[in-house]
């Protein structure tokens, strides 16, 4: 070997230690960086002697980090669905709750019987009048609550869909700047990472598989078989409204539904194209959970309205009269169901804040006077129509006659059943999300490592320099003789 070729190989050398040590500080300085890949630099032996530098690779494993997205788009989807549950679950209060709904069935009953006791005393009916009240209140709270979940659900998709939107354009952006950059021989680490980030942000909101395409490119499928990237870049569209209602439905055509490039697409639980993640999780929650659940409240409240407006129970109505309870003051249509809960009432001819008497609750809804304030019959009539079993007319409960209580009892109950078995789902989804999660750490940057393989360069760096070092020597040597 001559001094010269010796000097080179020790050049290359010396060359490959220092882009080894920026690729270990750079590996260390993001190990706790999202979606970085740990980066290796790739050497061989040059022909004319010495140590060639073919390039940077990114170490990952890409079936793995595929499974970690779907699993957290799974984590999204059950987490959403469980808050719904919850939060209407502690909107109808769960039967320990002093404040839940058969907590104010119970109350009403008791105020009744305590009123036929002594029908009497004024304090007594309107305590009853007062316990309605706050019955109907408690319905119609929970009514308003569907819809409010309903509404920000809806706000959600607008917002998601948008950041979809700008997620997918990046992801094209940057397939086409790797495509440029392997052209030109470059380095493309930086954006495989980026890419990988977007990734990543559209794994939450929709479940996706990537699959590697030529010249560095990706694509992305829906797990529901929508082609969100493949070359081009899908458009996805939605029309968000201000406030979603009982009455407003995606199959009525009053609510949006998505289209993907102008066509439109399903968004059900069952057979979403861009389902598995938060967005199919919003539209699960606007279309069929707060759907079901308002179907089951309204008709809880058509059981409790019907009861106290037949003229068996109060002789003082006639055949279409509002009852003690009101589609805010008027007669219950069934042919207007839908959104009952929201609009239910107490009777203004008994409620005091609406300028009624309690003294009616006694009498007769549509009494014009007083009474034998002695006589508690329509009292006990009341009381025995609020226990009494009969079958609900709408609704998706068990079959079977119920009283008022039992009838709250088996609503929540259904609800309480929904609500545990999202939560296990949720918890599987968890478990599954953060085993992946460690999987994917685990083969991430190990700075303990790194810092190992930054000692070998180090010690590689002072061989080469020595090995200049050494052919300096020679030369002056060389020079003097």
């Amino acid at each position: 070997m001559t001094i010269s070729s010796a000097l080179s190989n020790a050049m290359t050398g010396l060359r490959a230690a220092g882009r080894n040590s920026q690729t270990i500080s750079a590996n260390i300085a993001n190990a706790m960086t999202p979606g970085y890949g740990v980066r290796s630099v790739a050497l061989s032996s040059a022909q004319i002697g010495g140590v060639s530098i073919d390039g940077i690779t990114r170490n990952v494993n890409p079936a793995l980090l595929g499974d970690r997205g779907l699993a957290e788009s799974a984590f999204n989807n059950a987490s959403d669905r469980t808050n719904f549950l919850i939060n209407y679950e502690n909107a109808l209060g769960t039967p320990d709750d002093p404040n839940s709904l058969s907590a104010r069935i119970a109350e009403f009953e008791t105020s009744l019987i305590t009123a036929t006791s002594r029908p009497d005393a004024p304090e007594r009916l309107e305590g009853a009048v007062n316990s309605a009240r706050d019955l109907a209140s408690l319905i119609t709270s929970a009514s308003k609550n569907i819809q409010e979940a309903r509404s920000e659900a809806d706000r959600n998709i607008d917002f998601q869909v948008n950041q979809l939107n700008s997620a997918l354009s990046g992801v094209k952006e940057l397939n086409l700047q790797i495509t440029k950059t392997l052209a030109v021989g470059g380095d493309t680490s930086a954006l495989q990472d980026n890419r990988q980030a977007l990734v990543d942000e559209i794994s939450t909101i929709v479940s996706v598989r990537q699959i590697p395409r030529d010249n560095g490119q990706i694509a992305l499928y829906s797990t529901g078989g929508a082609i969100l990237i493949d070359g081009g870049v899908a458009e996805i569209e939605f029309s968000a409204v201000n406030q979603v209602t009982p009455y407003m439905t995606q199959a009525g055509g009053m609510l949006s539904g998505l289209t993907i490039n102008g066509y439109p697409v399903p968004t059900d639980s069952t057979r979403g194209a861009l389902g598995g993640g938060s967005l199919g999780a919003q539209f699960e929650i606007r279309d069929e959970l707060g759907v079901d659940a308002q179907t089951q409240l309204d008709a809880f409240a058509r059981d409790l309205v019907e009861r106290f407006q037949d003229p068996a129970v109060d002789p003082s109505l006639a055949i279409g009269d509002p009852g003690l309870f009101t589609d805010t003051g008027i007669a219950f249509d069934p042919l207007n169901e839908v959104g009952l809960s929201e609009r239910l009432t107490v009777n203004a001819a008994v409620d005091e804040r609406q300028g009624g008497e309690a003294w009616r609750l006694r009498d007769g809804i549509n009494a014009v006077v007083q009474g034998d304030v002695g006589d508690s019959r329509l009292l006990q009539s009341l009381s025995t129509t609020l226990s009494a079993k009969r079958t609900p007319a709408s609704g998706n409960f068990a079959s079977g006659a119920f009283s008022a209580i039992n009838l709250a009892a088996t609503l929540t109950s259904q609800l309480g059943a929904d609500r545990a078995q999202a939560e296990q789902s949720l918890t599987f989804s968890s478990t599954q999300l953060n085993e992946l999660t460690q999987l994917v750490l685990a083969e991430g940057v190990d700075t303990d490592q790194e810092l190992q393989r930054l000692l070998l360069v180090e010690q590689t760096y002072a061989a080469n320099a020595r090995m200049i070092e050494a052919a300096d020597e020679m030369m002056q040597t060389i020079l003097r003789l």
